[in-house]
């Protein structure tokens, strides 16, 4: 609830849970930082027959087509009984249809708070466990594992060993993501790399090596990619016309307060550009370009904690994931000036650059602690194997490629400055801006396993391979 931008999911004061299908633009945040795997998303009605049948035309929702959809407890069913004087979880027609339907009464619902209640009676009186619980999301959903009728147990450890979750086609082993895709990589690609420029760039001219003129212009390119990577991200929502509606919940969504930057970002790049574009007696100001790179900062680190928020992705919920974000941007940003230096040089003498050489040294050295505390702590994080798996696979590169050779590079740049400095920025910029943008790519397409699920106790006898070893033998 407290991710979605629009407010568009909320939690009634019975506790319920709801969706507003009218408010909610398709963003699947919801849904990547979902633990449970609750929330679906359809984006267009694919009939059962191939063409439209009447039963399906009768129980058509065309209000829930490309926004989230999950269980909402049947809540319209549950006011309706209370309305008429019946009592949710007794009266069949104030029950959730799952529950009132169930024939082995596996389901039942009812009200916490209420200790006179059939659920907080069954709870008091069996042993229950949440899902998940230690992610502190408080599901008020228990799960009975031991009653007169079937003992329960401890969870082996073997049952939840590595080898068992790495195996393709185990439910406890979370799939990857399909919320997000290309689009949404894009965003957090393309977003990262143009606030780091606006960043690296301002930082440039406050150390003197960036000239006024040129920061404007820094700014300018810095927008233009933003854009491009916004333009994605609004058509992968489901609902794109009511993306102004992702303005709605700042006090608790990154996304809200990644668009309050952009809202700031545009309007202050436009006041620093026009003048000069213009030619009419252009005065560089400090305040505005500090204002700037402010907006920059935020849209930055609004990126980073939007990623970090996603609980229901392990690897993305880290501890590190913040300062990774946040780092990588603002070393892609230095990437992209040293390539446009090589493209357009603005400083005369070939070591004005020097100062931009030994920051992108420190950057690719920063970036590449990261990474590897970032996978050496991953178990620990709770990230599972087969993400792991997929963060071994692409270290070559991401290290290889986007750090250890750009460090070699401005290495050089340092230390040779006789040598030609041209081809060596270019080749620094260009691997370092791989590497950033390569990692964040194969994070949100690739290492983006669901967090599965979590059976800390189970029934002695069960289904399933996980749940059914031999039985107890009698005492």
């Amino acid at each position: 609830m407290p991710v979605c931008p629009t407010g568009a999911t909320q939690q009634r004061a019975d506790g319920l849970v709801t969706m507003n299908y009218d408010r909610c633009i398709g963003c699947s945040y919801c849904a990547v930082a979902c633990p449970y795997q609750a929330r679906t998303i359809v984006h267009r009605q694919d009939w059962y027959y191939g063409v439209e049948t009447q039963q399906e035309q009768s129980v058509a929702h065309p209000e829930r087509l490309g926004v989230m959809t999950k269980c909402t407890f049947c809540q319209e069913r549950v006011d309706d009984g209370i309305a008429a004087g019946l009592t949710p979880g007794v009266d069949p027609a104030a029950t959730p249809a799952c529950a009132a339907a169930c024939i082995s009464q596996a389901i039942k619902f009812g009200d916490f708070n209420d200790e006179s209640s059939q659920v907080s009676q069954l709870a008091s009186e069996n042993k229950t466990f949440q899902m998940h619980a230690g992610l502190g999301t408080e599901p008020q959903i228990r799960y009975i594992y031991d009653h007169a009728m079937t003992p329960g147990r401890e969870t082996a450890e073997r049952e939840y060993d590595d080898i068992r979750l790495s195996q393709t086609g185990n439910p406890l082993a979370g799939e990857r993501q399909q919320f997000w895709d290309w689009k949404a990589a894009a965003n957090f690609m393309l977003g990262g790399a143009s606030s780091g420029l606006a960043l690296a760039a301002f930082a440039g001219w406050l150390a003197g090596g960036i000239p006024d003129q040129v920061l404007p212009l820094a700014y300018l390119l810095a927008a233009m990619i933003m854009a491009v990577g916004l333009t994605t991200l609004f058509f992968k929502t489901g609902r794109p016309l009511r993306a102004m509606n992702a303005i709605l919940r700042p006090q608790s969504s990154w996304m809200s307060r990644e668009l309050y930057a952009v809202l700031a970002f545009y309007p202050l790049v436009l006041a620093e550009v026009l003048p000069l574009l213009r030619d009419v007696g252009w005065q560089p100001n400090p305040v505005l370009h500090t204002l700037v790179a402010l907006a920059a900062l935020g849209f930055l680190i609004a990126q980073a904690r939007m990623l970090y928020m996603a609980k229901g992705i392990s690897a993305w919920r880290a501890p590190l994931i913040p300062w990774m974000v946040i780092i990588s941007g603002i070393f892609e940003g230095i990437a992209i000036l040293a390539v446009l230096w090589v493209l357009r040089p603005w400083s005369p003498a070939p070591d004005g650059m020097g100062g931009l050489a030994g920051a992108g040294l420190i950057f690719a050295i920063a970036t590449f602690i990261l990474w590897v505390s970032y996978r050496l702590k991953a178990q620990e994080a709770g990230i599972g194997p087969l993400s792991r798996r997929d963060l071994a696979a692409i270290t070559p590169a991401v290290a290889g490629i986007g750090h250890i050779v750009p460090a070699l590079l401005f290495t050089l740049l340092q230390l040779a400055p006789g040598l030609p400095q041209a081809p060596l920025f270019l080749a620094a910029g260009l691997t370092a801006l791989s590497g950033g943008l390569l990692w964040k790519h194969q994070m949100i397409t690739r290492i983006c396993h669901h967090q599965g699920y979590e059976l800390p106790k189970v029934p002695q006898r069960g289904s399933g391979r996980a749940a059914a070893p031999a039985r107890l033998k009698a005492a």
